[in-house]
């Protein structure tokens, strides 16, 4: 069987315990605009989340967000030293993007619109030997994203 030439991400799941708090979040923290919502599922969907729900797709750019909820949901953060994705990371163009970043989510969180899981403030912004400059922070939910700029691009 053939690998795939060029995989790509399609979109990130997102699993939330208050849905509408998590859909204003992101659509607040990313500028990002819904694109669709479903509230009906097939029988593979419902075997692997079982008590979903309600599931919205936001976008921007090309990055989009499955944000999903589920009735069973018991709002427990996973096992910080089991095994798990630790981490998205995304890519931002410049190094002040990241300050803008940053500013963002302080002044949502300042706001009082929204409830956390986590206490945790974002990190502040680091920048490796190589010249690559991260930040990370926790979503609503708390599931972390790390954002990073990369001085001479991908790598």
């Amino acid at each position: 069987m053939k690998q795939p030439d060029k995989p790509r991400i399609h979109h990130i799941g997102v699993q939330a315990a208050d849905l509408d708090n998590c859909l204003r979040w992101y659509q607040d923290f990313f500028g990002a605009e819904r694109k669709w919502e479903l509230d009906r599922f097939s029988p593979l969907t419902l075997s692997r989340l079982p008590g979903i729900g309600r599931l919205v797709e936001i976008g921007v750019g090309d990055l989009r967000f499955h944000l999903f909820d589920r009735a069973d949901h018991t709002g427990r953060q996973p096992d910080p030293v089991g095994v798990q994705f630790q981490h998205v990371c995304l890519q931002v163009d410049s190094p002040e993007e990241l300050g803008a970043v940053r500013r963002r989510w302080t002044e949502l969180h300042a706001s009082g619109r929204y409830s956390f899981a986590r206490p945790d403030l974002p990190t502040d912004i680091v920048v490796d030997d190589d010249g690559v400059r991260s930040l990370y922070l926790y979503d609503v939910n708390g599931l972390e994203y790390e954002f990073t700029h990369i001085p001479d691009g991908p790598r």
